[in-house]
């Protein structure tokens, strides 16, 4: 039997954060391949979702106001993603800003450091390749490639942008039970990002995070095995979690993510977090 065809994606990146394509480019793609729901989740910020929703507007495609929090997970990053969250609160916007500034102030150190290592960017190429969003790695990665300095956007990460890497400069984190509350305070519906794409230590918070505040969990992801999706499952059904699903779409030619709309997520995952936002 053939599998329902995929209606929606509730994890995608713009040029607001560190995707390729615009807000209104999202949703045009949205449209194109006939989805009905979308969730705009951009690293840190909420700065691309007015934009996304008037592009949406009269044409039948719910845009669900969301962000992607990078939190302190000790060696790996726990991603917090946001759903439903009211893009005016004044709480989380202040939170958000903070880790802005910070962002730029890494860029600084990271470029000062590629200097040192005989590799001349100049901050403004950077800045316009974040296309006035959130500046980012994969920014000053694309940087470092459009001067030859590296091969491929993996290498710039492999020795210069990663933990381990040359020029690495660690940034401003939110603690995840402080990312949670930010995203309950303001209304939203908390869920951890790929929590098996994450590592052995993600999936054994949870929880911990439950504990904490948490809602759900990203069950369908581009990078999670069947094995690893029925385990999410379980979990979800042990801790009356919500299962969410998307493909964390950054650009049509990244290895990061898959194309928008192309991982199967039940359409029952966006009417359960519609409900559970009380929409």
């Amino acid at each position: 039997m053939d599998r329902p065809r995929n209606r929606i994606d509730l994890h995608i990146h713009s040029t607001i954060s560190d995707g390729t394509l615009t807000p209104s480019e999202i949703v045009l793609m949205a449209l194109a391949r006939g989805l009905t729901a979308i969730a705009l989740t951009d690293h840190d910020t909420l700065g691309g979702v007015k934009k996304a929703q008037r592009a949406a507007c009269d044409t039948g495609l719910e845009v669900i106001s969301g962000v992607e929090i990078n939190a302190d997970g000790g060696q790996r990053d726990l991603h917090i993603l946001g759903y439903y969250v009211d893009p005016e609160n004044g709480p989380l916007q202040e939170r958000l800003q903070a880790m802005q500034e910070a962002r730029i102030g890494r860029a600084r150190r990271v470029i000062e450091r590629l200097r040192e290592l005989g590799m001349a960017l100049e901050m403004e190429e950077v800045q316009a390749l974040a296309g006035g969003g959130s500046i980012g790695r994969p920014h000053v990665a694309r940087a470092l490639l459009n001067r030859g300095y590296v091969g491929t956007f993996q290498e710039a990460f492999d020795r210069f942008l990663g933990r381990d890497g040359l020029a690495y400069v660690p940034r401003l984190r939110l603690a995840p039970p402080e990312a949670i509350q930010a995203i309950l305070e303001a209304g939203g519906i908390p869920v951890l990002a790929h929590p098996a794409h994450s590592g052995p230590s993600a999936v054994a918070r949870i929880p911990e995070l439950v504990n904490c505040g948490l809602r759900g969990l990203e069950v369908y992801y581009p990078h999670h095995s069947s094995a690893e999706a029925e385990l999410l499952l379980e979990l979800c059904q042990k801790h009356t979690l919500l299962a969410t699903g998307g493909t964390d779409f950054h650009a049509p030619d990244s290895e990061e993510g898959a194309p928008i709309g192309s991982v199967y997520v039940p359409l029952a995952c966006a009417t359960r977090l519609r409900e559970a936002a009380g929409r």
